[in-house]
């Protein structure tokens, strides 16, 4: 009973709030337009990066940034380019340093995923394109991969 009253006490004094959510940057770039729009047979090569950073704010708050880009091409020319930096602003309290790391690099960029995903719909679509669906990424095999490459996220 002992053992139970202190792991529910462990997990009640640990948060985990999100204060603010907001875009840092978003760049839409389409330089052969409107020469892309007479090739809409051709098929289009999309290329995905994505990392993410933090920095400290205190009071046991951190800003998360994930970074993402879209690079659209039809063999070597540049159909669409499309950055963003998606921000939050989130408070934990009471997680060790290993936690912090975890979940700055697995929930946070989870949490702030979904409305890069709707962005960068969005911004293709208004850019004349199809919307670009984006599928669902494995921030937890991203973060894994990251601390076997000797880049922890805290």
């Amino acid at each position: 009973m002992t053992e139970n009253a202190t792991a529910s006490s462990n997990t009640a004094s640990k948060q985990f709030l999100l204060h603010q959510m907001y875009i840092k940057d978003l760049s839409f770039e389409s330089p052969n337009s409107p020469d892309v729009f007479k090739q809409v047979d051709a098929e289009m090569e999309t290329k995905l990066n994505i990392k993410n950073s933090h920095r400290e704010l205190g009071d046991n708050r951190f800003e998360v940034i994930l970074h993402l880009s879209v690079h659209a091409k039809r063999g070597d020319q540049t159909v669409f380019l499309i950055e963003i930096d998606q921000a939050g602003i989130f408070e934990m309290r009471g997680f060790h340093k290993e936690e912090l790391g975890q979940i700055i690099g697995t929930h946070c960029p989870a949490t702030l995923f979904p409305y890069v995903r709707e962005t960068i719909s969005s911004t293709a679509t208004r850019g004349g394109f199809p919307p670009l669906v984006l599928q669902p990424i494995n921030f937890e095999a991203l973060y894994a991969q990251s601390i076997q490459h000797g880049k922890p996220q805290a």
